[in-house]
């Protein structure tokens, strides 16, 4: 289940769609653009670095009610930059966070619990 966001979504609408993303998918990545067509080279980065170790990530696209997403996700996270990659429920980081986890080995381990 993908969710591509419409532009005219409520505040309300979208902190629900990301308490149902987060609740449902083992990972899952808040981004801009999609999978297979990343809207910024921070995007592109951790989708590249979660698809060395799952082929299940779950994408959602933020970019048409970004200012939205940003405020619920900083209610999970505490940070309102996008990417951001949730396991299992738990925020884990952006593009960053996940680079620094490959670098030392982690990243894998991180996304099998």
């Amino acid at each position: 289940m993908t969710f591509t966001p419409g532009s005219d979504l409520s505040q309300e609408e979208v902190t629900e769609r990301v308490d149902t993303a987060i609740e449902e998918n083992e990972v899952v990545l808040f981004m801009k653009g999609t999978e297979h067509m990343p809207q910024c080279g921070y995007s592109r980065r951790a989708v590249g670095l979660l698809n060395r170790h799952r082929d299940d990530v779950e994408t959602v696209d933020v970019l048409e009610s970004l200012d939205e997403y940003r405020a619920a996700l900083e209610e999970h996270s505490g940070w309102e930059t996008i990417p951001q990659t949730f396991v299992d429920g738990e925020f884990i980081g952006g593009s960053d966070i996940l680079a620094e986890l490959e670098e030392r080995g982690e990243l894998g381990e991180k996304l099998l619990k």
